[in-house]
C-alpha cells in the first residue's frame, strides 16, 4: 500500500505517526508515502529534524511541492536531503509501486503572503503535462485542486475566489486519469465524474489515505496532536489567519 498524506507544514513527525497507525493499528503494510504538498521545505526546519535530531522517515517519502515551501531554495534543499526524501518535479511522470503518477506541484495564485512566485502553476507547466501521451498516466497528483469539481474553499480564505487552478480541466480531458489526488484545502473531499475519482486530503495530523495497485483508496481519519516545536514568524501569521493550526 502507498500511504497518501498532505500538508505537514514542517511537522515531519506526523508522517511517521501516520505510518505507525497504518501498520500497527490498522494492520496495513506501507511500502512508501506520497505527500501532496506543503511538505515544509525550509532550511531551519529540515536541519532541525534530520540533522540535529537525527530523524528519518520510516518508509521512502515522495513529495510534490505546495505553496508553503521555500521555492527559492527548493532545488538546493531537495538535493541536499535527497537521502531522506524524493522530490517529484512538475510535469513529469513517475512510476511508483507499478502506478504512473503525473506530478504537478504548486498552486493558483492567492496573494504574495501565501504564494511565492515559484509556487504558481504556469502555462508552461500545463503545456509540459499535455505534451505527455494520454496513455502514459494513471493518476494525477497536485497540491491545488482542479477547478470546477465543487471543492469548498478553505475556511477563512473564501475571499480568494473559487478553488482550483486554471487549465486544470485540460488535464482531465487529455488524460482521463483513474484518480486525481490533491491537498491544499485542509479538508476531506470526494467527487466522481465519468472517468475520474477525485480525492482531497486534509492536514497530515487529521488522517491519510491508503492506495492499492487497483486504484482503490481507503480514507483513514486519525486525529493526532502536533508535537510542539519553535514556530517561525510566518507560521504564526498563518495560524492567526487560520491557514494552518
Amino acid at each position: 500500500m502507498i500511504l497518501i498524506i498532505s500538508d505537514t507544514h514542517s511537522y515531519y513527525n506526523t508522517i511517521n505517526h501516520q505510518i505507525r497507525h497504518a501498520e500497527f493499528t490498522m494492520g496495513t503494510p506501507v511500502s512508501c508515502v506520497i505527500h501532496l504538498g506543503d511538505f515544509g521545505i525550509y532550511k531551519s526546519s529540515l536541519h532541525d529534524f534530520f540533522i540535529k535530531q537525527k530523524q528519518r522517515f520510516l518508509k521512502p517519502v515522495y513529495f510534490i511541492e505546495g505553496n508553503h515551501e521555500d521555492h527559492n531554495a527548493l532545488p538546493k534543499l531537495t538535493k541536499k536531503y535527497k537521502d531522506y526524501f524524493t522530490h517529484l518535479s512538475r510535469g513529469k511522470v513517475f512510476e511508483i509501486n507499478g502506478l504512473r503518477f503525473l506530478c504537478l506541484g504548486g498552486t493558483a495564485y492567492m496573494d504574495a503572503m501565501n504564494t511565492q512566485l515559484g509556487a504558481i502553476i504556469s502555462d508552461n507547466n500545463i503545456n509540459e503535462c499535455l505534451s505527455i501521451p494520454s496513455d502514459k498516466v494513471d493518476i494525477i497528483i497536485t497540491h491545488d485542486c482542479p477547478a470546477g469539481i465543487g471543492v469548498p474553499n478553505t475556511p477563512g480564505l473564501e475571499f480568494f475566489s473559487e478553488p482550483g487552478f486554471e487549465r486544470s480541466a485540460e488535464l482531465g480531458i487529455h488524460f482521463k486519469p483513474e484518480l486525481w489526488l490533491f491537498g491544499h484545502h485542509h479538508q476531506w473531499f470526494e467527487h466522481r465524474d465519468d472517468h475520474t475519482s477525485y480525492y482531497g486530503f486534509p492536514s497530515a495530523w487529521r488522517g491519510y489515505g491508503l492506495l492499492d495497485e487497483g486504484f482503490n483508496i481507503k480514507i483513514q481519519n486519525n486525529e493526532m496532536p502536533i508535537l510542539k516545536r519553535k514556530r517561525s514568524l510566518m507560521e504564526k501569521i498563518f495560524i492567526k489567519l487560520k491557514i494552518i493550526r
